[in-house]
């Protein structure tokens, strides 16, 4: 029976099997995020005893308040609670960092598999979960496989806002990241899914088959289910085809949403593909070399 209940595709809220680990790790890895960013002592992180405050009772706010990554002196060492002499040690060395990161990537990477499980049970295609891989490859690539190829935790990302705009800037200096061709790919992956998701909504929206007069919401012309097309696809089809020209528009709704989903998450997967490779220092492009002084 328990078994039944943890697949069963009736409960309110999908669990599964991956959900057993998900629902802990990411209830953990929250828990500890909430209560160190409200009271986390501050934290050793360059390793040379100065500690930074990240916390809002230190005297941060929403805006520079961040958990902070572990010390360099622990490296990428495992440092769980019970490897530090005292919880205060722990605190003091940035060990919060560690134990939010390793559960959240742990939590999401079982998001991954809830996501194909319920599309399974359910008899949908898995491509869902394929999709989701884009943002945790990215969260994985700062988080973990960054600090791996540094050789320590202290240059991960800190979880806070300043802390991320921070991590940016160092990074674009030591590592020219916006000279990396695979970055690049991701600001078009970006950049062109906006573009692309308000061109097909504002498509959508522009041609829908009325159905409600003008005193009540177009919103009401759609009922939940119905069997209808609930916009036009032949007049955004030739709208847009003499917008541009023929063979820019879409004549095919699978396609154009295979592509919408498509185009931002390859330029995910390439972001997280150069923080990868820069975490090993092969770094962005630079034609310093390239430049002849007055000498020669």
């Amino acid at each position: 029976r328990f078994c039944t209940w943890i697949t069963s595709t009736e409960n309110r809220l999908y669990i599964g099997w991956f959900g057993v680990l998900m629902i802990p790790t990411l209830l953990t890895a929250t828990s500890v995020f909430i209560i160190a960013f409200v009271a986390a002592p501050p934290v050793d992180i360059d390793g040379i005893r100065e500690p930074v405050a990240g916390s809002l009772l230190y005297g941060n706010n929403i805006i520079s308040g961040a958990i902070i990554p572990s010390s360099a002196a622990i490296g990428i060492h495992f440092y769980p609670i019970w490897e530090a002499a005292s919880l205060d040690e722990w605190l003091y060395n940035g060990g919060p960092y560690e134990l939010i990161v390793l559960h959240f990537l742990l939590g999401v990477c079982c998001y991954i598999g809830r996501e194909w499980e319920l599309s399974y049970r359910l008899g949908m295609r898995p491509w869902i979960s394929v999709a989701f891989t884009a943002p945790v490859a990215a969260a994985a690539a700062v988080f973990l496989v960054y600090p791996i190829g540094q050789g320590s935790f202290s240059d991960g990302m800190p979880l806070g806002i300043s802390g991320t705009f921070n991590f940016m800037l160092v990074f674009q200096a030591e590592h020219n990241i916006l000279m990396h061709p695979f970055h690049q790919l991701g600001v078009a992956g970006v950049f062109g899914g906006s573009l692309f998701s308000a061109m097909h909504g504002s498509l959508v929206t522009s041609s829908l088959i009325r159905e409600t007069t003008e005193n009540e919401s177009a919103n009401n012309g759609y009922k939940f289910g119905q069997e209808e097309e609930t916009y036009n696809i032949v007049a955004a089809h030739g709208y847009f085809g003499r917008l541009i020209f023929q063979y820019a528009s879409f004549n095919n709704s699978r396609a154009l949403h295979f592509f919408l989903g498509l185009w931002p998450v390859v330029g995910i997967w390439f972001t997280a593909m150069s923080v990868s490779t820069m975490a090993f220092n092969l770094n962005g492009f630079n034609f310093n070399q390239s430049v002849v002084d007055s000498q020669g």
